[in-house]
């Protein structure tokens, strides 16, 4: 701004010769006004000049102030830290003279806080839950809490022990909500045998911890076992029989779980319906042959029990009759004509136990091939899934095994048979062979 004011004032004086010639007093009038200007101007510059010394002077002082408390909260801040280190100091010389005082206060606390997970994770799958809800949730603050128990919470813990021990040999009823198993919940009542079973209606139960709640079994026991429940829930007092679970439920659930003899037969696949279709057709020929059989020989006793009126309704009289039809004295012709009556009667005796040696025989080893079969699934289970995941592989393993306990199941059973109706017929011709005998001997020591 003065090199403008300086370069105003050169012009000024420059064109001054010009100007002094026609107006003399407006050059005066123009110094003046520039010189009043530059007093002005120094004016302000010396005011603005005082503010800021002024203001230099108040931050100068501020400055010193922030300083100032600076030091002060430092030196604060070693005090504080001195107090702290004292503190620690304190504190573990108290926690010292704490454990010195506690003694065995301090195992019997670790001892309670132990047996209180242990006894809150028994109560929490206990059946006596079922009937007293909510009893396991106080002992969580036991056994979380990092003080030593009180003698109330002691005597609290006790009592829920001494609970827990006198139910297990109870038998009570009580009425509690269950889920049957189509999904319905409804308020029944409910019979508890101990901590082992609980069963409603005839119906057995199963305790879910983290609901609460019981639910009926999705598969119950046989008839057997159920009316043995239900027995127990009519039985108002005195005693009265029922299976007891010492796993709590772990075996009853694996019971239930076993597969029906039809799901055994599906498990079998078309070669395991092969194989009880050979089993009932095997069947059918002994029951029918042992039936023969035996009306036969009930007859042929009836015929050596009278020997002398011939019955053409038995072997034995259509063998004898074809004996006596002949004139005595040819005894060869007599023995080839009672051989011949004895072949005649042969087929019908033994009719059927060909057939039935050989479902005895093809039976294994459709099993067999059943196995094959299997094995061939479980194989291509494996090169497509791996082995990660056993139920995958379960299939065709259990086709395998199946088949093979149906085939073998069917042919010890059908060889013992075929054993049976073969002696029995075996049996039948022998005394066909010893009257034939007989009949011949004595046409020879009559002639």
């Amino acid at each position: 701004m003065n090199a403008v004011r300086l370069l105003m004032l050169l012009s000024l004086l420059l064109a001054a010769p010009m100007a002094a010639a026609d107006h003399p007093t407006k050059l005066d009038h123009l110094l003046r006004q520039v010189q009043e200007a530059n007093s002005r101007e120094a004016a302000m510059r010396a005011e603005r000049e005082q503010r800021f010394l002024a203001a230099k002077v108040d931050r100068e002082q501020l400055l010193a102030e922030q300083r100032a408390r600076v030091a002060r909260e430092r030196a604060r801040g070693a005090q504080f830290k001195q107090q702290f280190e004292t503190n620690e100091a304190d504190l573990q010389a108290l926690e010292s003279e704490l454990q010195a005082s506690s003694g065995n206060l301090g195992e019997l606390f670790g001892t309670v806080r132990q047996v209180a997970n242990d006894l809150q994770a028994l109560l929490r799958d206990s059946l006596v839950s079922a009937q007293y809800p909510g009893r396991a949730e106080w002992l969580d603050g036991v056994a979380t809490s990092k003080k030593l128990p009180d003698i109330n919470e002691l005597e609290r813990f006790w009592l829920l022990m001494q609970q827990e021990i006198a139910e297990s040999g109870r038998v009570v009823s009580f009425p509690a909500e269950v889920i049957a198993a189509d999904g319905v919940s409804a308020t029944r009542e409910v019979t508890r045998a101990g901590v082992f079973n609980a069963v409603a209606a005839g119906t057995y139960l199963s305790y879910l911890p983290d609901s609460g709640r019981l639910v009926e079994l999705s598969r119950q026991p046989s008839w057997r076992l159920r009316a043995i429940a239900d027995t127990l829930a009519q039985t108002p007092e005195g005693y009265a029989p029922m299976i007891i679970d010492p796993t709590r439920g772990a075996l009853l659930g694996l019971l239930v779980q076993a597969p029906t003899l039809m799901e055994r037969l599906e498990q079998g696949g078309i070669v395991g319906y092969i194989i009880v279709a050979l089993a009932a057709v095997g069947l059918m020929i002994v029951i029918q042959r042992l039936v023969y059989l035996t009306l036969v020989h009930r007859r042929v006793r009836c015929q050596l029990a009278d020997p002398e009126s011939l019955c053409d309704d038995n072997p034995l009289g259509r063998v004898l009759a074809a004996g006596e039809a002949l004139p005595s004295g040819d005894i060869e012709t007599l023995e080839m004509q009672l051989d011949e009556a004895i072949l005649r009667e042969v087929p019908p005796l033994t009719r059927g136990q060909s057939l039935v040696k050989l479902l005895a025989a093809v039976a294994p080893l459709l099993g067999l091939l059943g196995t094959v079969t299997g094995m061939i699934l479980t194989f291509q289970s494996i090169s497509l899934f791996g082995t990660g995941d056993p139920k995958l592989m379960a299939g065709g393993i259990s086709q395998a095994l199946v088949t093979t306990g149906l085939g073998l199941s069917v042919a010890i059973p059908l060889l013992f048979l075929h054993s049976l109706i073969a002696s029995r017929s075996r049996a039948l011709i022998q005394i066909l062979d010893e009257q034939s005998a007989a009949l011949v001997v004595r046409r020879n020591g009559g002639s």
